[in-house]
C-alpha cells in the first residue's frame, strides 16, 4: 500500500525538477539515452535477419550509400555525389573521400560491392535480394567509385541503395553469414558502435568518434530489452528510461490526466507508413478458396478495432500504401462489416452449420483455425480477440497463441507453419511491394510467405519496377491494389499512428516533427548536463 501511495503521488503531481526541463539549454555532448525494446534483436546484420528489430539496430551501426532528409527526398549518405545514365541503365556513385570503419581500416567500394555480392548470394537468403539480383553487373574500379549496371531501367533503383547496409568486407570476407560472430559482435561505420549485449536485458552502444557522418552528441545509448509495454511505461513513470512507443490508452489517456507526466514528457504523433493485417496461409485449407477469404473479411468490423484498440488513433485502408499518398488508389474502400454478407459467402462456399454447434462444417471438418501473434504487442493481441469474437458469431473458431517474436518468426512464419497471423508491414517511400506480393518471393525467409499467387500481380509488379512516368506508375500500383483487393489474402486492419513519449530532459528534437518522423536527426539531440539522469538522482 505504501508503495502504491508513493507511485501515485510521484505520478500526479510535479516534482521540484519539472521546472528546469522546461528551461532552454545550448546543445552540448555527454550523457546516457535509454530506451526500451519489446524483444532482443536476432542478428546485427538486418539485411539478412529481415526484421525491423534488427534494421533498427543496424541503422545505429551502419550506414548506406543514399539516405532520406527530412523531407524523405534522397540525399547522399556515404556517397558524395550519384549519376543515373541517360538509359536509366547504369548508376555511378563517387564514396566521399576518408571514410573509415570504427576500427580505422578504410571504408571503400570495395566494401559496397561485397556487401551486394552478399545480399544477392542464394545461401544468404535475404528477403532483400530481388532488388538487388536485377543488378547484372557492380564493379568497383577504384577505391572511390562503385558503379551498378541493369538489363533494363529500375525504377526503384535509387532507393534500394539508401537501404543496403554496407559491411566490412575485412571482417566478413569467407565467413558464413549466417554463423559468423559478426552478427553478435559487429563493427560499423555510423554514429555509434555496440559495447556490451546482455541477450534479454538491454544493448548498450557508445558514440563512434571515427563515424563518417562526424560524432553524435550522446555518449551512449542503451537500449533496454523489456518485454511487456505496461512494464516499459512503469520505467518511464520510474524515470529509468527517457523514451518509448506508446499505445493508445498510454497516450490518449494516461499521460493525459497525468500532471506529472505532463510536465516531464513530450508525446509526439505521426501517421506511420505502416499496417497491421490479418493474413492467411494460402498454401492451407480453406484459405485457398477466395470466398472463406472475403467472408472472413466482411465478419470483420475494422472500425470497431480502430475504436476499440487505438482509440480512434488509426484509418482503415483497402490497399497496402499510406493513406494520402499517390499510390493509395481513391476508389477503393474497406470491406464492410457485413456478417450476412459473410455467411452467404460461406454457404457458397459449402460451409454450413449442420449439428448446430454454432461453427459451420464441410465434408465433415469445422471450419477452426489458429491466429498467431507476437507476445507483447497488447494491441495485436487484443485485435485478435475482437476478431475471434466476430468470426464466432459467422460460425468460425478461432484459437489464439501468442508467441515471442524470435520464435515467431524462427519456427512459424520463415517454415511456414500456421495458418493465419495478426501482424504489420513497414511500408518504403517507393510503392515496389515485389518482395512482399511477386510469387517468386516465398523461399525460406523471403516476405511472400503467406504464398500468394497471382500472374496478374506478378506482372503488375513487374512492369512498375520498370516504369518511371510518375502517371503510368501510379496506374500500375493503382491496378495492382485493386486485384490484391479483389483476392483479398489478407486483412487490412488498420494504418496506425506512431505514438512517442520523450523525456524533455531530451533536447534537440525538431519540432515541427518533418516527414521523416520523430527520430530523423537523432544524432543532433543532446541532454543538458543538469538534466542528466545521474546529476537529478544526486539532487
Amino acid at each position: 500500500m505504501l508503495c502504491s501511495t508513493l507511485l501515485a503521488c510521484s505520478v500526479d503531481s510535479p516534482d521540484q525538477n519539472t521546472a528546469a526541463l522546461n528551461q532552454p539549454y545550448p546543445a552540448q555532448t555527454g550523457g546516457t539515452l535509454i530506451s526500451a525494446m519489446l524483444s532482443d534483436p536476432s542478428s546485427m546484420i538486418g539485411m539478412v535477419a529481415g526484421e525491423s528489430v534488427s534494421l533498427a539496430i543496424g541503422a545505429y551501426l551502419f550506414n548506406s550509400l543514399l539516405t532520406f532528409n527530412q523531407d524523405l527526398d534522397l540525399a547522399g549518405e556515404l556517397a558524395e555525389s550519384w549519376q543515373v545514365a541517360d538509359d536509366k541503365k547504369t548508376i555511378t556513385f563517387k564514396l566521399k573521400p576518408g571514410l573509415q570503419w570504427a576500427d580505422g581500416k578504410p571504408l571503400t567500394s570495395a566494401d559496397v560491392l561485397f556487401t551486394w555480392q552478399l545480399i544477392i548470394d542464394e545461401k544468404t537468403h535475404s528477403p532483400y535480394a530481388s532488388d538487388y539480383q536485377l543488378v547484372t553487373k557492380a564493379e568497383a574500379p577504384d577505391a572511390r567509385t562503385f558503379i551498378v549496371h541493369y538489363a533494363q531501367p529500375f525504377a526503384p533503383a535509387l532507393e534500394s541503395w539508401a537501404h543496403l547496409q554496407v559491411l566490412p568486407k575485412h571482417k566478413l570476407a569467407g565467413q558464413d553469414i549466417h554463423t559468423t560472430s559478426f552478427a553478435q559482435k559487429p563493427l560499423g561505420s555510423h554514429y555509434y558502435q555496440l559495447k556490451e549485449w546482455r541477450h534479454g536485458e538491454y544493448l548498450k552502444l557508445e558514440r563512434n568518434p571515427k563515424s563518417v557522418l562526424g560524432p553524435a552528441n550522446i555518449d551512449n545509448v542503451v537500449e533496454r530489452i523489456i518485454p511487456d509495454p505496461a512494464a516499459q511505461f512503469l520505467e518511464l513513470m520510474a524515470d529509468n528510461i527517457d523514451s518509448m512507443t506508446l499505445d493508445p490508452i498510454t497516450y490518449a489517456r494516461i499521460i493525459p490526466s497525468r500532471p506529472a507526466l505532463q510536465a516531464k514528457l513530450n508525446q509526439y504523433k505521426e501517421l506511420g507508413n505502416s499496417y497491421t493485417y490479418l493474413g492467411f496461409n494460402l498454401k492451407r485449407k480453406p484459405f485457398d478458396d477466395v470466398r472463406v477469404r472475403k467472408a472472413i473479411n466482411y465478419a470483420i468490423d475494422k472500425q470497431e478495432i480502430i475504436d476499440g484498440v487505438y482509440l480512434g488513433l488509426g484509418i482503415a485502408i483497402a490497399s497496402p500504401y499510406k493513406p494520402g499518398t499517390r499510390w493509395s488508389n481513391p476508389n477503393l474502400t474497406p470491406y464492410p462489416f457485413d456478417p450476412t454478407k459473410a455467411k452467404q459467402l460461406l454457404a457458397e462456399a459449402g460451409y454450413v452449420d449442420s449439428n448446430g454447434d454454432g461453427i459451420v462444417e464441410r465434408d465433415g471438418k469445422k471450419l477452426s483455425f489458429e491466429v498467431l501473434t507476437n507476445l507483447g504487442n497488447k494491441q495485436r493481441e487484443k485485435t485478435a480477440v475482437i476478431i475471434q469474437r466476430r468470426l464466432k458469431e459467422v460460425g468460425i473458431e478461432t484459437r489464439i497463441r501468442t508467441l515471442e517474436w524470435a520464435s515467431l518468426l524462427t519456427n512459424f512464419i520463415k517454415p511456414g507453419d500456421f495458418d493465419a497471423v495478426v501482424m504489420g508491414w513497414g511500408l518504403s517511400l517507393d510503392p515496389d511491394q515485389y518482395s512482399i506480393w511477386h510469387s517468386s518471393q516465398q523461399g525460406p525467409g523471403q516476405f511472400n510467405f503467406i504464398g500468394y499467387n497471382n500472374p496478374a500481380v506478378d506482372k503488375l509488379l513487374e512492369q512498375g519496377r520498370m516504369e518511371f512516368d510518375p502517371e503510368k506508375r501510379m496506374q500500375i500500383y493503382h491496378g495492382f491494389a485493386k486485384v490484391l483487393y479483389e483476392d483479398s489474402p489478407l486483412v487490412y486492419l488498420s494504418a496506425g499512428y506512431g505514438l512517442t513519449a520523450i523525456h524533455k530532459r531530451v533536447q534537440g528534437i525538431m519540432n515541427p516533427v518533418p516527414p521523416a518522423g520523430v527520430g530523423y536527426d537523432s544524432h543532433k539531440w543532446y541532454l543538458p548536463e543538469p538534466l542528466r539522469r545521474t546529476q537529478i538522482q544526486a539532487e
